[in-house]
């Protein structure tokens, strides 16, 4: 056998190598062609007394259910979360815990319990993205040191820098992410190169927050947009919470959702609006 001969055959083995080292995951075949598939985790709720604080001008002395959701997403083998939602510790309290504004926040099921369910623990979630800092959307984040953490430049200079405080965050609920691998965005990040999970730069809620992109192949596109706006009514009519960080910028980032969610013919899913709550698939049913 030729010299050429034996390379073009170790070439072949090691192509055969790699395409298993790919394939063969825990234990499981991957395959690597499967569509892109979103669960709905449900991360806690929040009751609140009075709504007006997040809608300027209207609601005064309204109660309301806000939900709160984290979303697995998998793309052929990699697993990722958007939002973390409350801290698990709250599932231990029945009786919930009081935050700001007079909230009661309550958790019936630990994240960790649903991505079980799943099959999943915090170490196979390989990218990880808020769509910001705020405690009801990082309360598990340092579960998933493992993860490529995806941030717009703005957040993590706030979340990160002298004076989380002034954001409202709290450090403390994600601290030993600051090792991870982190990508600092400056705007839009097409996450895996295909066009199917997309973040988008949607400030004004906090200095870098984002919205999510998906383009699923039965269901079509959907948008994952945080706090761009916390309940359908306020979204239609663009109204912005007075402790939102920047007006204006909130305004131009609803704008910029509602011309995408008609360009892409978009479902645009509102993670705090719990009437849109009871028409959504949960875990461990999906979509596709």
């Amino acid at each position: 056998m030729t010299i050429r001969a034996l390379r073009s055959r170790w070439q072949r083995a090691l192509v055969v190598l790699a395409a298993a080292w790919l394939l063969l995951g825990c234990g499981q075949t991957v395959d690597l062609h499967m569509p892109l598939r979103l669960y709905v985790l449900d991360c806690g709720e929040a009751q609140i007394p009075d709504i007006s604080p997040w809608s300027p001008g209207t609601n005064e002395g309204r109660p309301m259910t806000f939900s709160n959701h984290c979303y697995l997403i998998r793309r052929a083998g990699a697993w990722m979360l958007w939002d973390s939602g409350f801290a698990d510790a709250l599932a231990a309290l029945p009786g919930g815990q009081l935050g700001n504004r007079g909230m009661r926040m309550r958790r019936s099921k630990t994240l960790v319990a649903q991505l079980a369910e799943l099959g999943l623990s915090p170490g196979d979630i390989r990218h990880l993205a808020f769509s910001h800092t705020h405690a009801d959307h990082v309360g598990n984040a340092n579960l998933f040191t493992r993860a490529t953490l995806y941030m717009q430049r703005a957040e993590f200079d706030a979340a990160f820098g002298p004076e989380p405080a002034r954001y409202g965050f709290n450090p403390a609920a994600y601290e030993k992410l600051r090792d991870n691998t982190v990508v600092r965005l400056d705007g839009d990040k097409d996450v895996f190169g295909d066009g199917s999970v997309v973040l988008l730069a949607t400030p004004g809620h906090t200095p870098g927050h984002q919205s999510l992109l998906l383009r699923l192949p039965r269901t079509g596109a959907v948008v994952l947009s945080g706090d761009l706006a916390h309940f359908a009514d306020n979204f239609e009519q663009r109204r912005v919470p007075g402790f939102n960080f920047d007006k204006a910028q909130s305004l131009a980032s609803m704008e910029r959702i509602a011309a995408l969610v008609k360009a892409e013919r978009a479902q645009l899913w509102l993670n705090h609006d719990s009437a849109q709550k009871a028409r959504i698939v949960h875990s461990p049913r999906y979509y596709e």
